[in-house]
Order: structure tokens, then C-alpha cells, then sequence
């Protein structure tokens, strides 16, 4: 889960290298983050918003994964919300001007996003797990079980982001005379404070989450692959490889780089020319991890492919086909009659009276 060490570095980031101190900067980051953020802002409002509405007023006979399927949506929504915020940030080349209770929100709902959404795809994992190699135990799970899951990750995922909360994120920065939001921790206050933060979320908000998910989802998928060809054999699979991708493209590259970017902050990394590395791909990943929200709806529209996604925009035309019961005696099939062929019959019987 998100926790106070979980903060973005900071566009002109001070670190240590013994008792010398060097500037990591990445010009970059202002255009790329206000592209990315833009496209993820426009496309995901819509797509989840839809979503939401999709799931919880056309869906019927909710299943245990709807559950699921409908915090993830809410949880991107609320994320995609808080980025005009950011947006205008990185525009402004880092400068937050909308005050610290504006602050404290949008970078709580930002790493909520992050640790809950994989938390939900794992929920996903063991639902679908459970439901294919041990069907009988499957039966037993009520939604209530889902809906009491859900509310412990909501709870802990609140509980863990307090301190963030109260932490104090805006930082004033005499240099630029600009005001960061949740960047410039010290280093001091990153070896004492948020290394226990930084361990915890690292191992049980990612690395326990997608254990479970690549030793699971392999195992469902063969499972599926042993099933006779058809429709929801494919479906089944597309949304396996799906989360296995949406994981593999989105958060793992955040993780990784954000744990060297952890130990260059704890100095167990003090070489300039890897620091500065480390520090620019932490930016692109940043920017990366958000694109979830985006491809999270295409979960949505393959794990519920039977169910009704389509609105029911159809114009009141009348059929141009007509079908007959088949007549089982004759062992004949269903007859097709073309109206324009009938009422060319029609026509040749009222010339002949």
C-alpha cells in the first residue's frame, strides 16, 4: 500500500554521494508527464465512468468478480479526477499552487491508485483461481465475502496512507522559488522515517500481490487450455493475459525503479552517473504506471463479454428476415422468407383476383 515513502522525487532532487552532494535533473518529466496525464485524464474518465455505469445499472446477475471489477473502476475514476491537478503541476515545472489540504489528497489518491488496483487484480486472480480448480469450494463464497475483502483493503489501504496524510508534503524551494508536492524528503527523514514504509509497501504491496499472480494465473490458464474450443475458452484467456500485462507493462517497471531509486536515497547507491540514471527512469515509470487506467476498462469488457454492455440505441425498424420453427418430422431446417419476396407474392395474388 501507499505509505509517506512512496513520494516522487523532485524536478532538481538533492542526494548524497559521501559528503559531496550532486543535483539529478530531468527536464524532460514536464512535457512528458503533461502529455501522458492529458491522455490518461480524457480517455480515462470516460472509459471508467462508463464502466461504472455499465457494471452497477446494466449488469445483471452480478457475479463475486463484479465486486471487484466495480472498486477498480472506482478507484481509477477517483485517480483520473486529481489529475488536472497534476497536470497543471508538471506544466508549471513542479510548482503546486493549490494549497496543502489540495496537496495531501491528490498525492493520497495518486499512490491509493497504484497499490489498490493491484490489490483488486489479485482479488481477481484468487476469484478466478479458485473458481476453476476448485469449483465446490467456489460455491461456498458469497458476495458478502467479496464485499468484506473489499472493505478491509479500502480500510488498510486509508489506515496506511494517515501518515501521508499528516505528514506535511509541501516543500518550499528557496532556489526556484516554487513550492513541491511530495518531493524533496530529506535524507535523513528517508533513512529514519520511510524505510520501513519503503520495505513494507515494497514486499506486501507488490511483490507478495504479484507472486500470487504469476504462480496462479499460469495454472488457471492451462487449466482453461485443456477445455474444448469456443467462445469463452477465449474470452477466459484474453483477460488472463490482460492482467498479465497490464502488470507486467505498468507496475512492474515502477516497482523495480523505485526500489533503486529507495536505495540512492538511503545512500546504499551513491555513484553520480547510475543516481542520475536511476532518477530519470523513475520519471518515465511515474508516468507509465498511470496508463492502468486506460487499459483496465478493456478487463471490464472481456471478463463480462456475455453479460450487456451495448446501449439500446436501435431505431424501431421492422426485421428483413423472418424465421420458421424447424419442422423436426421432415428433418428439414428453419425456412428463411424474405419480406420483399413475400410481398412480391402477395402482390402476383391480388393481379390474379
Amino acid at each position: 500500500m501507499a505509505g509517506v515513502s512512496w513520494a516522487e522525487g523532485a524536478s532538481n532532487e538533492t542526494g548524497a554521494s559521501g559528503s559531496s552532494e550532486f543535483s539529478l535533473e530531468a527536464d524532460f518529466q514536464y512535457p512528458l508527464f503533461t502529455v501522458i496525464y492529458s491522455i490518461v485524464f480524457v480517455l480515462g474518465l470516460v472509459e471508467n465512468v462508463l464502466a461504472l455505469y455499465l457494471l452497477s445499472c446494466r449488469v445483471q446477475h452480478t457475479s463475486h468478480s463484479y465486486v471487484y471489477m466495480i472498486n477498480l473502476a472506482l478507484v481509477d475514476t477517483l485517480f483520473v479526477c486529481v489529475l488536472p491537478f497534476k497536470i497543471h503541476y508538471h506544466l508549471n515545472r513542479n510548482n503546486w499552487v493549490f494549497g496543502d489540504v489540495a496537496c495531501r489528497v491528490t498525492g493520497t489518491l495518486y499512490y491509493i491508485n497504484i497499490y489498490l488496483s493491484i490489490a483488486f487484480f489479485t482479488c481477481l486472480c484468487v476469484d478466478r483461481y479458485i473458481a476453476v480448480l476448485h469449483p465446490f469450494t467456489y460455491i461456498q463464497i458469497t458476495a458478502l465475502h467479496c464485499v468484506t475483502v473489499v472493505a478491509l483493503l479500502w480500510l488498510l489501504a486509508l489506515s496506511i496512507t494517515v501518515p501521508l496524510v499528516l505528514g506535511g508534503p509541501l516543500h518550499n524551494l528557496g532556489l526556484s522559488n516554487t513550492t513541491a508536492c511530495f518531493e524533496n524528503f530529506a535524507a535523513g527523514s528517508w533513512a529514519r522515517r520511510m524505510a520501513p514504509y519503503n520495505v513494507l509497501a515494497l514486499l506486501f504491496g507488490f511483490v507478495v500481490p504479484f507472486g500470487i499472480i504469476l504462480v496462479s494465473y499460469p495454472l488457471v490458464a492451462r487449466r482453461i487450455s485443456r477445455l474444448k474450443r469456443g467462445v469463452a475458452k477465449r474470452k477466459a484467456l484474453v483477460t488472463i493475459y490482460l492482467i498479465l500485462a497490464i502488470c507486467t507493462l505498468c507496475f512492474l517497471p515502477y516497482h523495480l525503479t523505485h526500489l533503486l531509486h529507495f536505495l540512492m536515497r538511503v545512500q546504499v547507491i551513491q555513484r553520480k552517473p547510475f543516481a542520475s540514471l536511476i532518477y530519470k527512469m523513475r520519471r518515465v515509470t511515474l508516468a507509465l504506471v498511470s496508463l492502468n487506467c486506460c487499459l483496465n476498462p478493456l478487463l471490464y469488457y472481456f471478463t463480462s463479454s456475455s453479460k450487456r454492455w451495448h446501449f439500446n440505441f436501435k431505431l424501431r425498424f421492422r426485421s428483413k428476415v423472418v424465421y420458421t420453427i424447424c419442422d423436426q418430422q421432415l428433418g428439414e431446417s428453419s425456412y428463411v422468407y424474405k419480406l420483399h419476396q413475400r410481398r412480391g407474392n402477395t402482390a402476383q395474388r391480388d393481379g390474379t383476383k
